[in-house]
């Protein structure tokens, strides 16, 4: 079975979230993406770009990744025919980074050849017949807040929703106390931070202070180009790092494990390329012993399914921050929504492709401008 796009959809959709997020990079209301549908004889997949408005996180933005899709990637899609959709992110070599907006048609592409298939998405990807029966599991990302006291709170509900795995967002000022506060009022939950990158080595003295709280791991305290550093840091404290940002490529995964610069991975497959590359980086960490954990980009439910579903690879062996959907947008773009169980997990859904029903009426409202492009 081939896949032969015949019409690439782009929106431009803004969602307004429940509650303030804010990290090392500052504070958001909402979120702006780049949906991406694709379609063959009537059958469609949708991707979701991860890119945000500003270019703090990445060097993408909701604009470069538009311009991107439409300017260079659509084009070659559709005018070729692929045996599977693996070969599409291969396909775009020729473009060099811009990993978002691939990632977002790749996984169109993945969707579309699911439900063409009438597959699961997990099935295709090779995920584990057991997680996909059990469902994932959940854990949660809390930014910054604007006392310890709601931050304290705000764990309390998230570990009363029933989340395995809590983690906090952190930056200079705002590290050891907070974590401390966690600890006391808390104890001993699985807890992690994230620095986003808002620290230099020079503070790796401060950082092994977070070293008697017995965190899983600190995620990207260093630049984001930086593994050199990472490794030298990793050298001087004793809680693992795990790497986020730096890991735009398999092959920098495997430096950074093979370097000492990390011994975790957080995969996100809207960040790296889509789920061909998240499957290479995801191998590359298994054959190296390394944990494995799928991060999040406050996707709406259409990212979150595809997240979901990759996360069925059995070298995700530690909770993810795929949450349910009311913890940002209310109402989501799908219904059902996604959920959370009283034990901590998420069901994988059943349905072809991504699994979930999508209320185009939603999606409407929330976009702000809209492309269509056609095979010739």
């Amino acid at each position: 079975m081939r896949v032969r796009i015949e019409r690439i959809e782009l929106r431009l959709l803004r969602l307004p979230l429940v509650r303030f997020f804010e990290t090392s990079f500052g504070r958001i209301h909402d979120r702006a993406f780049v949906l991406v549908t694709v379609e063959e004889n009537g059958a469609v997949g949708v991707g979701e770009c991860v890119a945000d408005d500003n270019p703090f996180y990445s060097y993408e933005t909701t604009r470069t990744a538009w311009d991107i899709i439409e300017r260079f990637l659509a084009p070659i899609v559709l005018d070729r025919r692929y045996a599977h959709p693996r070969d599409v992110f291969d396909s775009f070599a020729i473009v060099r980074g811009h990993h978002m907006a691939k990632a977002a048609v790749e996984m169109a592409t993945r969707d579309l050849f699911a439900r063409q298939q009438q597959r699961p998405l997990a099935d295709l990807l090779g995920g584990s017949p057991s997680l996909i029966a059990s469902g994932i599991a959940s854990g949660v990302s809390i930014g910054i807040q604007d006392s310890l006291d709601e931050l304290a709170g705000r764990v309390e509900a998230e570990l009363a929703a029933g989340y395995r795995r809590i983690k906090i967002k952190i930056k200079p000022g705002w590290d050891i106390e907070a974590v401390q506060k966690v600890r006391d009022r808390c104890g001993s939950v699985p807890l992690m931070v994230d620095a986003n990158a808002a620290y230099s080595l020079r503070d790796a003295d401060r950082l092994a202070l977070l070293d008697p709280f017995d965190l899983m791991m600190i995620e990207q305290p260093l630049d984001y180009d930086d593994l050199r550093d990472h490794a030298l840091l990793q050298s001087k404290i004793r809680t693992s790092i795990c790497l986020d940002e730096s890991l735009h490529t398999p092959r920098l995964a495997k430096d950074a494990l093979e370097n000492g610069a990390c011994r975790i991975i957080n995969i996100k497959p809207g960040r790296v390329g889509g789920h061909l590359q998240s499957i290479r980086m995801h191998d590359i960490a298994v054959a190296c012993g390394a944990p494995v954990w799928h991060g999040g980009m406050l996707e709406s439910g259409i990212g979150r399914a595809h997240n979901i579903h990759l996360s069925t690879l059995p070298g995700f062996t530690l909770p993810g921050d795929v949450a349910a959907s009311r913890r940002y947008f209310a109402p989501d773009l799908i219904d059902p929504e996604i959920d959370v169980r009283p034990d901590g997990t998420i069901a994988v859904p059943a349905g072809p492709g991504i699994g979930v029903h999508i209320i185009h009426d939603r999606v409407a409202r929330a976009t702000l401008e809209r492309s269509e492009l056609r095979r010739h």
